[in-house]
């Protein structure tokens, strides 16, 4: 089975040369897709020198247009059986990579998330997520997927998502920044894809680490969610 890695960049130049080393030296069959979002901390300048003939594809942006916009582009160069998703930042490990494979390899998945929260106490147990207002903030916004999608997620908001390739590239995806996770989450619900869960290490940063998502990100999901499931299917 091959994996396609999409590692979507903007402005990691304390994080994305050791992630990329992180990715590379996994050892499940892989084809990794870089792709750098108009980064101006010298991210992309690091990523041309050392890794330019060591990934598979680099992409880079004309401009910054988010998160969701650099999985679209990687979206056409997918060569895998399946797709994940891998921040450029040290918040999920790729050396869970063969967790996944092993997962959906036994049950035949479509779709399997890494959940941070699954067999973990909520509270005492995340692993670093950095505020109890996240982990509240994640609970609520979970609820509120589930709710309207009809699914059974400890952690809709998780970024490590990996799907089958056939069905990741069949999805019309239009978000560009970071309502791409709950557009993903809406379109498997509307094509009737139950997404499993698997428990996953998470090192949570903070903002003064670099962290970019905050609480209108959190409203643009909600809003997101709504629109693709009533609105624009």
């Amino acid at each position: 089975m091959k994996l396609t890695i999409i590692i979507p960049v903007y402005n990691e130049i304390k994080t994305v040369e050791t992630l990329i080393n992180k990715v590379l030296l996994s050892e499940v069959k892989k084809q990794v897709i870089v792709v750098d979002d108009f980064s101006s901390d010298g991210s992309r300048e690091l990523i041309l020198k050392y890794f330019k003939s060591k990934v598979d594809k680099i992409i880079l942006h004309d401009k910054n247009y988010g998160k969701g916009a650099g999985i679209i582009s990687a979206k056409k160069y997918i060569s895998g059986d399946y797709v994940i998703i891998q921040d450029a930042d040290l918040e999920y490990d790729p050396n869970q990579y063969q967790l996944f494979i092993n997962e959906v390899k036994n049950k035949n998945i479509d779709a399997l998330y890494g959940s941070r929260v699954l067999k973990k106490d909520k509270f005492n147990n995340v692993q670093n997520f950095s505020h109890k207002i996240r982990i509240w903030g994640n609970i609520f916004l979970t609820f509120i997927s589930n709710t309207i999608n009809g699914q059974k997620l400890t952690d809709a908001h998780t970024c490590y998502k990996m799907i089958r390739s056939e069905i990741f590239k069949s999805i019309n995806f239009t978000e560009k920044g970071f309502s791409f996770c709950p557009e993903l989450n809406t379109k498997l619900s509307n094509l009737g894809i139950k997404i499993y869960e698997i428990p996953i290490n998470y090192n949570g940063r903070t903002y003064q680490d670099g962290k970019k998502i905050t609480a209108l990100d959190g409203l643009r999901a909600i809003k997101t969610i709504i629109k693709f499931k009533y609105f624009k299917k």
